[in-house]
């Protein structure tokens, strides 16, 4: 049986826009991560870029469970001795908001090539403007 590879029209890719307020972070990442991928589509394919671009807005806003606010941790690491930072979720939200979607989003595509390509149709921005009002995006629902 011979494996079906659909033709990718480039050209048909849609925008989607995705107001965060108020949605739960996770819960928002997975129906994001999904249509960049293009599982929401008869034609997917995994090894395949069929995604749409997505662009989230009041990125500030989004809520996590729990107390994750003040628990959860992110970690970087320099490569250096003692060159380990730690950041609260609390302390992302207030100087980078943009790197939670981000970063909960980067955790659910493919760790290769393709991942990468899938990252550069994500745009995240925090307040409620963004710069993609000609592509038209349309408004995109998340069920919490």
């Amino acid at each position: 049986m011979k494996t079906y590879l659909p033709k990718v029209n480039l050209d048909a890719r849609k925008w989607h826009v995705v107001d965060a307020e108020g949605k739960v972070l996770g819960r928002l990442a997975v129906e994001v991560a999904n249509v960049l991928r293009g599982k929401n589509k008869p034609i997917y394919t995994p090894h395949l870029d069929a995604g749409d671009f997505v662009v989230v807005i009041n990125a500030e806003k989004v809520v996590l469970t729990g107390k994750k606010e003040t628990d959860k941790e992110y970690m970087s690491y320099s490569g250096w001795k003692g060159g380990e930072k730690r950041q609260t979720v609390a302390q992302v939200r207030a100087r980078y908001p943009e790197r939670l979607i981000l970063h909960a989003v980067k955790g659910m595509i493919p760790k290769n090539r393709l991942g990468a390509v899938l990252l550069t149709k994500l745009k995240v921005y925090k307040g409620n403007q963004h710069p993609h009002a000609a592509q038209q995006p349309a408004p995109m629902t998340i069920n919490n």
